[in-house]
């Protein structure tokens, strides 16, 4: 089998190839403007070395998705995945010799470098009896190797750069080969473009990038003007991979296409004027509602002062007249009766923010109103209980909540409707609740206390909080090997 691939033909139609086994040793650097075919040239090698070479695609725009399908590419989406996740299926990839795409479309920039530097790192750092040969093609390399600090933080731009470093410089040893794509020279850090032996320079128009491309080149100054004059998808190539002097190639064609690119101009549609603007206004435009104005934040209580509340407060019980007479309804309809009162009370709006002797108050004369006595609930198990309707758990004898009730024996009172709703959640596979449903069955308005809650939780190992590159948060119950479905936070 050769190891040498047709990437095009030159100017006379003679093919131009590329040697395989030569560019693992080599790298490339593929240089183009927007428009260039820069991104038509990587898929031509893709394809063309797919049977030869594993092949790891880092994709900011999902172009290099389609390749999946012919060529049995699997599609890694960088968005539904966390840190850990995303090391171990790099590891996968390198022990199993997978070729993937990382495809990073779903996040943004500042999260796809984060991606990407874990995935190269993890690629990098790999047993030395999995260094398989590999080539890493990394589009828009610009964005993950910037020449200066841009929109992103120092420690997130140095952590992309150093995965960047470490693939150019010390990946050939590990087997790693970076085929590295920018639309700009000036853009790409220095030490990451000069560690490339092969180049590939597509049209560019300012005069730096020109100047940079014909040193690369090894052409006179004044030869760089002919890179400006390159037609799409023409290209000038060298490098012991490609040749030993400067080729023009004109790049051969693809079996698969981007799936987001329009190729050409499409017919206009045939409605226009007033049958345009009878199209656009045929249903009335809906008002948006005024922006509601933030609740105030109830201000913290004093410790002090949550203490003296707490010893001066009397117990109900002792409140409440006696019980009426015992109801003639038989034990079974009594707990429907006394689920449904707690579920009603649930139900009402802002409930969860009055103090729990009240609402025992409330319940006690909900109780009396429907000629019920000997409810067996008093303070201690209405707290629970209560609890329980908010989370959606009205009834404490079914079936299908009872693990979920015997992993809450022992969570305090206070976080027991949080809990609850969480775990509800991972047993029936819902969306993870957010921010603003927990502090709403929690009693607050704070959003710190409900990130301190989360962590409290998570510290007593009855929660794991996953938050993937795509930012949705999900919410393990460890003792139930349950969790919920994702959700964006």
């Amino acid at each position: 089998m050769s190891a040498s691939i047709i990437i095009g033909a030159d100017r006379s139609g003679a093919p131009v190839r590329i040697d395989v086994e030569e560019l693992l040793a080599t790298r490339l650097l593929v240089q183009g403007n927007s428009g260039s075919g820069k991104s038509h040239l990587l898929r031509r090698l893709l394809e063309e070395s797919a049977s030869l070479v594993q092949q790891v695609v880092i994709d900011p725009e999902g172009d290099f998705v389609s390749l999946a399908e012919p060529f049995g590419h699997v599609v890694v989406d960088g968005a539904a995945y966390d840190q850990a996740e995303i090391a171990k299926l790099a590891a996968r990839i390198r022990k199993h010799r997978a070729s993937v795409i990382l495809a990073l479309d779903g996040l943004e920039l500042e999260a796809q470098m984060r991606c990407a530097a874990v995935f190269l790192n993890t690629l990098f750092d790999a047993p030395r009896d999995e260094w398989y040969p590999a080539l890493v093609v990394v589009d828009e390399a610009q964005m993950f190797a910037p020449a200066a600090a841009g929109d992103v933080t120092d420690e997130v731009r140095r952590l992309s750069l150093s995965a960047m470093t470490n693939l150019m410089c010390r990946g050939r040893k590990r087997g790693l080969a970076g085929v590295i794509a920018t639309q700009r020279l000036a853009k790409l850090a220095k030490n990451v473009a000069a560690e490339a032996s092969n180049f590939l320079m597509g049209r560019t128009f300012l005069d730096i990038d020109m100047a940079r491309a014909a040193d690369l080149l090894g052409m006179e100054r004044k030869q760089a003007e002919q890179i400006r004059d390159l037609e799409r998808g023409h290209f000038l190539g060298l490098g012991p991979a490609i040749a030993r002097r400067p080729v023009g190639v004109r790049i051969g064609d693809v079996a698969t296409s981007a799936r987001n690119v329009v190729q050409g101009l499409m017919p206009m549609p045939n409605a226009a004027g007033a049958e345009m603007e009878s199209i656009l206004l045929a249903e009335p435009l809906a008002m948006e509602p005024p922006p509601r104005a933030p609740e105030p934040e109830a201000p913290p209580i004093d410790s002090d002062e949550l203490l003296e509340q707490i010893e001066g407060t009397v117990p109900v019980s002792e409140q409440v007249e006696p019980p009426v007479e015992p109801s003639l309804f038989a034990q079974e309809e009594t707990a429907a009766d006394v689920a449904a009162i707690l579920a009603e009370m649930a139900a009402e709006p802002d409930c969860t923010f009055q103090p729990a002797a009240q609402l025992y108050q409330d319940f006690t004369v909900r109780c009396r109103m429907q000629r019920l006595a000997n409810t067996g609930v008093d303070l201690a198990v209405f707290r629970r209980r209560f609890a329980m309707a908010v989370a959606g758990i009205p009834d404490d004898t079914e079936p299908r909540w009872q693990d979920v009730l015997r992993i809450a024996r022992g969570v305090p009172d206070d976080l027991l409707a949080p809990f609850l709703l969480m775990a509800t959640a991972a047993v029936e596979g819902t969306a993870c609740p957010d921010d603003d449903r927990l502090a709403e069955v929690y009693g607050t308005r704070s959003p710190g206390r409900i990130r301190r809650l989360l962590e409290h939780l998570e510290k007593s190992g009855l929660i794991v909080v996953r938050t993937d590159y795509g930012g949705r948060r999900s919410i393990g119950i460890p003792d139930l090997g349950l969790t919920t479905a994702p959700v964006a936070g």
